[in-house]
């Protein structure tokens, strides 16, 4: 069937290859390319128009984008996703162990492009019993009492899947994570008829193993979207200068304009008010060392 889009309203990217668009307007499903004319980068996400040719001339101005700098030696950006209703933030409590750091850049970043954050913990199976259980629910209200959401799962027991159908139904919510972490098995257990292929994390790294190689865009049954996106290794901010940064950091914000220097790094000048809630019990150590080490990669 020749499917033309003489409507103009667009249709949305819900999957991309390297030089093709697999694009949905109502029930159709159309696989596009980009004209030769058009010079925007297209993502997973973005609405556009084609033409009868099946070539998308156009994409229309984006909600929003959440991005990182690209991976190798130049500065450039990466879009990971567009025209989102929240970020979905997943680490693993191990096999990978978490890295905190790296939750914050996800965190400052999505704070930076005005996107809600919801951080979602999996594999808690694997320390049912333990000490680091302890660890991780102690990270774990840290971080709720900033203010974000934050869901501990398991999809082996099932714990947390209902709490996590509840706060992505009826929205657009971008999956980001390392490889590895569990990424596939969530939507798996979150739409079994998807049936998604995962990998196990590699024996001899202990890191992940890429499953899903681009970004797709799958419905859920209960109402809602969820964009699968590539695991990646490293995520490096990008555009982002210091009073960005640190803007990045809700619980640093009362204290930001209030130290004795108006260009104050927060790190060693007298009279720094961000360091000060740090003493008082305010700010959490751990999140102002990690702020410090985020401002000295900017």
């Amino acid at each position: 069937m020749n499917i033309e889009n003489t409507d103009p309203k667009p249709g949305v990217v819900f999957m991309r290859t390297r030089e093709t668009y697999y694009v949905q307007i109502g029930r159709e499903r159309i696989l596009c390319t980009a004209s030769t004319k058009l010079k925007q980068e297209i993502v997973v996400g973005d609405f556009v128009v084609w033409d009868d040719k099946h070539r998308i001339t156009t994409v229309r101005p984006r909600h929003n984008q959440f991005s990182r700098r690209a991976a190798g030696t130049g500065y450039q950006q990466q879009i990971i996703a567009a025209n989102v209703d929240q970020v979905l933030i997943v680490m693993s409590v191990a096999k990978p162990r978490p890295r905190w750091n790296l939750l914050d850049r996800y965190l400052v970043s999505a704070e930076f492009a005005v996107i809600p954050a919801l951080i979602c913990l999996t594999k808690m199976d694997l320390v049912q019993g333990t000490a680091q259980r302890e660890e991780i629910e102690a990270v774990a209200s840290e971080y709720a009492s900033i203010g974000y959401d934050i869901i501990l799962t398991s999809t082996q027991t099932c714990q947390g899947i209902d709490e996590l159908r509840s706060q992505i139904q009826a929205s657009i919510s971008a999956l980001v994570g390392q490889s590895g972490v569990g990424k596939t098995s969530l939507i798996n257990a979150l739409e079994p008829e998807l049936a998604l292929r995962t990998q196990d994390v590699s024996h001899h790294s202990n890191k992940g193993r890429h499953t899903t190689t681009t970004s797709q865009i799958y419905p859920l049954p209960a109402g809602g979207f969820m964009m699968d996106t590539p695991g990646i290794r490293e995520f490096g901010m990008w555009d982002m200068t210091e009073e960005d940064l640190i803007y990045g950091f809700p619980e640093m914000r009362p204290y930001q304009h209030a130290c004795k220097f108006s260009d104050c790094s927060h790190h060693e000048e007298p009279g720094c008010q961000v360091r000060q809630a740090v003493m008082e019990g305010d700010i959490s150590p751990y999140r102002y060392q990690s702020y410090l080490k985020l401002r000295e990669d900017l």
